[in-house]
């Protein structure tokens, strides 16, 4: 069986040290660590949002072989419902320690919210916790937090020309404020105190070209662009499917049926958190044909180059943009959902589909939860209709493009 053990107590008792340390491993991640001083530590080794970690799960023999099992079991658990375990035994510690510290508070806040987020979103949520506010009042009574004192906080996030990132601290600050009155930590959240005392965020768009001449040369530029063929039809891909950077770069082989011409993302990785449908032009399945004999027997598509195991960074295509000459301000690989998006709205097609296109989030959580294939035979029709006026646009025909709604009718 594939989660057979390969240790025994008697293997590990008898395990003896060597000039060097060494790790005799179990299977599923659990591994015993041997010291050169003889002593033995259980450790378990995975990786969480792309990242390789190691947890600790004691030292042998107060950690016994069939307890270290259990111990790495509950870690499993954790990472199932999408909980990073060394997060949530943190989490523990304080709330055992100290549980009434904003840190220990939000550290239990995030933990129960965590699963409904993407890996990557609660991860982004803590780390701006861990560098901008625990060290300032992570260790206070989270009901002694001043509104004053918060507004400090913040204004050192605004004071090194992160405003945006100030906004974002200051609605999970009160976030965990009001987890904290709800479980009588707290009598109230005082960053609702603060409305208006930090300096306004200038609204802005992702950075995309938008004129038809200007998107008709950016793809020729990606068509003469010299790199990796994954690379290459990551960005060949990009505007015909305009998904999420991150939606795309982790795409998996078991999510496209190319014969229904059709890619469905499952709805943990989307930020909406339900299933996406990608009707795919003919276009698009070419590009995917192109790739499949490199990548087809991997899990992604568009694999790492340092290693299959691991989907393509999250840098990759930004930094292919730089490289053919689009600054960051004039091009971003998110840049191709805003393209599709004022286009497809000019040329008339139904907002709603392009809205369902776009996985726009919707407002009414009923509705959301059913609404994943609406307007599916009009988003067919438009994302063929997409693709063909991109290859006009490449061929520098841009000024004798007819609306397309109007052509596909």
């Amino acid at each position: 069986m594939g989660n057979a053990h390969k240790l025994s107590a008697t293997a590990v008792k008898n395990a003896k040290a060597s000039d060097r340390a060494y790790s005799m491993s179990d299977g599923r991640g659990l591994q015993i660590l041997i010291k050169p001083n003889g002593s033995k530590l259980w450790r378990y080794n995975y990786r969480f949002d792309g990242k390789q970690k190691t947890m600790p799960l004691g030292n042998y023999p107060d950690v016994s072989l069939a307890e270290a099992r259990t111990a790495l079991q509950n870690a499993r658990n954790e990472r199932a419902r999408g909980v990073d375990p060394m997060q949530a035994r943190k989490a523990a510690k304080l709330a055992r320690s100290d549980a009434d510290t904003f840190e220990a508070v939000a550290r239990e806040w995030h933990a129960q919210e965590a699963p409904a987020w993407s890996a990557g979103h609660g991860e982004r949520i803590m780390r701006r916790m861990e560098r901008d506010v625990f060290p300032w009042i992570g260790s206070r009574p989270i009901g002694d937090v001043t509104a004053p004192e918060l507004l400090t906080t913040l204004r050192r996030i605004v004071d090194r020309g992160a405003t945006e990132t100030a906004h974002r601290a200051k609605s999970n600050c009160g976030q965990v404020f009001r987890y904290a009155v709800a479980t009588g930590r707290a009598e109230r959240d005082p960053s609702a105190d603060l409305r208006g005392a930090l300096p306004s965020v200038k609204p802005k768009s992702l950075a995309s070209v938008k004129e038809p001449e200007a998107v008709g040369a950016l793809l020729r530029a990606i068509d003469a662009y010299e790199c990796h063929l994954s690379t290459r039809c990551a960005l060949k891909l990009a505007p015909l499917v305009f998904v999420r950077p991150g939606e795309l770069r982790a795409a998996e082989w078991a999510e496209f049926d190319l014969d229904r011409a059709e890619w469905r993302i499952a709805a943990h990785r989307m930020k909406g958190r339900q299933t996406h449908i990608v009707p795919l032009s003919e276009q698009a399945i070419a590009i995917l044909r192109e790739i499949e004999p490199l990548t087809g027997r991997d899990r992604y598509v568009f694999p790492s180059i340092r290693g299959k195991g691991r989907p393509m960074s999250n840098n990759t295509l930004n930094a292919a943009l730089r490289k053919m000459g689009y600054t960051k301000d004039e091009m971003t690989a998110h840049g191709f959902r805003s393209i599709a998006s004022t286009l497809l709205n000019e040329q008339g097609w139904k907002p709603d589909a392009i809205e369902r296109q776009l996985a726009h989030a919707e407002s009414n959580s009923v509705r959301a939860a059913y609404n994943y294939a609406e307007h599916l035979a009009e988003r067919r029709e438009m994302m063929q209709a997409w693709a063909n006026y991109l290859d006009r646009l490449r061929e520098g025909k841009a000024d004798r493009v007819v609306p397309l709604r109007t052509a596909a009718s």
